[in-house]
């Protein structure tokens, strides 16, 4: 099994013979002023083969329009009323995928689950706040992927229900940093420190951090959660199972039985 960092929190996942792409956003901006500050870890031109597409949310940072209309032969799985939208606006292989279903292709099956985050795309549009997460499983490989969430009493709940005695490979987790006065931040996002307990409650083989070195965002820079990150694990207790990937960068893992 083979985990890419291509940049913010599109990644690509090689597992079971099938490669699934995440929240695919490869645009040198969000909007107008966000410039990108790093080139994507693969161009999308240069993409292998892809058998899935997953969506999280329906965020700009997350959900590109642009890419999409690169990527219109794969097929991608979203929260229904994201699907339901998209297809609408032409991304015609969108099929929902709710919190509690999964899909089935080859050996791989992917799990769906709510996050705890609000995704509506222009804050007034709450019927599009639906967000999931979901976890990639082969019965001997498996990958977490919380796409943004909260930390919760629940966060580990699909994981540990699905994988059962069986202990999961990577943890792919959201990094973000948020000023003091940013009080919100936390009802919807993981912060670094967060992070970690969330890996630690997994207990996952490995952590990868995502959601960081894309974007600037409006109170924050691109690099302000890694720095936090960083100093944080040189003294936690897995701190060597925490894996930071630059773009491009990628995680070869075993399965923990070899």
């Amino acid at each position: 099994m083979r985990v890419t960092y291509i940049g913010h929190a599109t990644l690509l996942i090689e597992i079971g013979g099938k490669t699934i792409l995440t929240d695919p956003n490869f645009d040198s901006s969000l909007g107008l002023v966000l410039a990108r500050v790093s080139a994507p870890g693969i161009a999308l031109a240069d993409l292998p083969k892809l058998d899935m597409i997953v969506l999280t949310h329906a965020h700009a940072d997350h959900l590109s329009f642009r890419s999409l209309a690169k990527l219109q032969h794969v097929p991608l799985f979203a929260p229904p009323v994201i699907a339901r939208w998209i297809r609408r606006k032409g991304v015609a292989q969108a099929i929902d995928l709710g919190p509690g279903e999964s899909t089935t292709s080859g050996s791989v099956t992917v799990h769906a689950e709510a996050a705890s985050h609000s995704g509506t795309r222009y804050l007034v549009d709450r019927w599009r706040r639906q967000a999931n997460m979901y976890l990639f499983d082969t019965n001997e490989e498996s990958v977490f992927f919380a796409g943004d969430t909260a930390l919760r009493d629940d966060s580990t709940g699909m994981v540990m229900q699905v994988l059962e005695d069986r202990r999961l490979d990577v943890a792919l987790l959201p990094i973000g940093y948020a000023p003091a006065w940013k009080v919100g931040f936390k009802h919807g996002h993981l912060t670094s420190a967060d992070a970690l307990t969330l890996f630690e409650r997994l207990n996952a083989r490995y952590f990868v951090p995502y959601h960081w070195g894309t974007f600037n965002h409006v109170t924050a820079s691109a690099d302000d959660a890694i720095r936090e990150l960083r100093q944080q694990v040189k003294s936690h207790s897995r701190g060597a199972d925490v894996r930071i990937l630059n773009p491009g960068e990628f995680i070869d893992v075993t399965p923990a039985f070899l």
